[in-house]
């Protein structure tokens, strides 16, 4: 039976109706310890959930909503190992890549064991290179890192780098390339020295398309200068398939595994991460890990009511499904997580960007929102515009480091009153009334603001390895709260398949091979403009 045939869903859809007109505001009245109540504190995270547009009410149901879907059990499931990912027959355990000695469930032993390896070998590599022992081919230590991977190899440990900027303590620098798009590696490559340069491959199958002609680049970059036999010393691969990295020229005690049960989104606590223990230290990426695990735990054991994950979950299905709400922003106000809104919208939208539930039935709701946003205060003199008085209404995320890295006083408390301020604005709004008497009508109704748009406030005490750590696994829980009260698969992403079928059959087309019935006649028009360009006849 289809969720929307519940009488808790109905129950929503009814209420929605009654909350449409009602002010947030209010609803401080109605509930007059409403700004200290609606407060959920853990990991260094404060949630202030109290300028969401919900009542008591909301909330009543909300938690009745999240006991029918049986989110607590399904939350023990995940970290016990259960088959969550039914399409492809697999567990998703990154959970258990950040799980400290004895938190794992008892079934998992075995592979926790192995993640020990593979953190071992993390810890062993860093290690080398930050103490100069890793040497080159021509015997000179390694100063740049080159980390090639797509998606989440790609965004989240970009993402982590740049977040813990203030913790550098080395001049070792990382710079990823995932784009096939020759310009990205060719600008990075121009800027490194072949001597100096560690190379991680990142890939599952080591087969992913764009991973593998970016490698392939680098690689033959290398052996510009030196011979086959010494690739192993500027190479490390992260990686399923151990043969084709040593065929690629790596060496196997330089080959970090990586499981089947990691998906590529949830993949930078696993080895996929080594580019933050080479930057920052194996502490500092233990130190991630472990804010991460601490948001398991709170995750596992919180009740509804102070359960941080459950709660923006919750509220993300009520704006979504019952007041209309069809995109969500993320608006970081600290530079260093600048990055995060990337990373955010894939782990979001390629979880719950689905159309069938778990057994394939067509779902008859909308599912995963559009996920975007950016760094303020530059989006207030950019999108906060639509935000602010567009036509559409979009759910909010404020986060805001409370303690900076730097001690310009002056700077942050101007970011945090723009911070606060915005949340207050588009709350409170701006009537009529309000503009000043000797405002002309036309721009008096420009200048009216509707307020009554909602948003959640996440203060972080202070961006550290552990708060970052809890922040990311935060939303994690929170998109797979969302895909199991949807019904779906969070785990899998065949949407993202038949792209790289039909775009290897065009890559064929272009190499000379026939056309087939499989490229429609745009395509196929399209392919022959470009080979026409690329083979000079035009």
């Amino acid at each position: 039976m289809s969720i929307t045939n519940t009488p808790i869903w109905r129950n929503l859809i009814s209420h929605a109706h009654s909350m449409q007109s009602k002010a947030i505001a209010s609803l401080f009245d109605d509930e007059p310890e409403r700004a200290s109540n609606r407060i959920i504190q853990t990991c260094g995270l404060t949630l202030d959930y109290s300028k969401s547009k919900a009542s008591n009410e909301t909330f009543k149901l909300l938690e009745i909503l999240a006991n029918q879907t049986g989110l607590k059990g399904k939350a023990q499931g995940l970290t016990a190992g259960e088959m969550l990912n039914n399409t492809e027959q697999r567990a998703a355990l990154h959970t258990l890549l950040r799980a400290r000695p004895g938190q794992h469930h008892p079934d998992l032993k075995n592979k926790y064991s192995e993640v020990e390896v593979a953190l071992k070998q993390v810890e062993r590599l860093s290690r080398e290179v930050r103490s100069g022992t890793w040497l080159g081919s021509t015997g000179k230590s390694i100063t740049d890192v080159l980390h090639i991977g797509i998606g989440g190899s790609y965004l989240g440990p970009r993402m982590i780098d740049e977040a813990l900027t203030p913790y550098r303590d080395q001049a070792i620098n990382c710079h990823y390339v995932a784009n096939v798009d020759g310009h990205h590696i060719d600008h990075v490559l121009a800027d490194l020295n072949w001597e100096r340069t560690l190379i991680i491959v990142v890939s599952k199958s080591f087969s992913t398309m764009e991973t593998r002609v970016n490698a392939t680049s680098a690689q033959q970059w290398l052996l510009q200068h030196m011979k086959q036999d010494d690739l192993d010393k500027h190479l490390v691969a992260i990686t399923n398939n151990v043969s084709a990295a040593i065929e690629f020229g790596v060496g196997r005690e330089n080959i970090i595994p990586i499981w089947d049960w990691v998906g590529g989104r949830y993949s930078l606590w696993s080895a996929v991460g080594l580019p933050i223990a080479l930057i920052y230290g194996f502490e500092t990426f233990r130190a991630l890990l472990d804010g991460a695990a601490d948001m398991d735990q709170h995750f596992l054991t919180a009740d509804f009511h102070q359960n941080m994950p459950m709660m923006l979950a919750l509220l993300g299905i009520w704006y979504h499904n019952f007041l209309g709400m069809t995109s969500h922003a993320v608006l970081p106000y600290d530079h260093w997580l600048r990055l995060l809104p990337d990373h955010l919208q894939q782990l979001d939208m390629e979880s719950n960007g689905k159309s069938a539930t778990s057994m394939g039935e067509t779902v008859d709701y909308t599912t995963g929102p559009l996920i975007w946003g950016g760094e303020g205060t530059n989006g207030q003199h950019a999108f906060h515009q639509l935000l602010h008085q567009g036509t559409g209404v979009a759910s909010i995320d404020f986060l805001l480091p409370l303690r900076p890295h730097h001690d310009r006083t002056e700077h942050h408390d101007w970011l945090v009153a723009s911070c606060l301020s915005q949340s207050q604005a588009l709350m409170q709004g701006k009537t009529a009334e309000e503009i000043d008497a000797d405002t002309s009508d036309l721009v008096r109704s420009h200048k009216v603001m509707p307020g009554n748009r909602p948003s959640n406030t996440i203060l972080i005490t202070q961006l550290t390895p552990e708060t970052l750590g809890s922040l990311v696994a935060l939303y994690e829980h929170k998109v797979f709260c969302q895909g199991m009260v949807w019904d779906l698969n969070p785990f899998d992403q065949w949407g993202v398949e038949l792209g790289k079928v039909l775009g290897e059959n065009v890559y064929k087309m272009i190499e000379g091979a026939a056309n087939t019935d499989i490229v429609d006649p745009s395509t196929n028009n399209l392919t022959e403009i470009y080979k026409s360009i690329r083979n000079g006849d035009d």
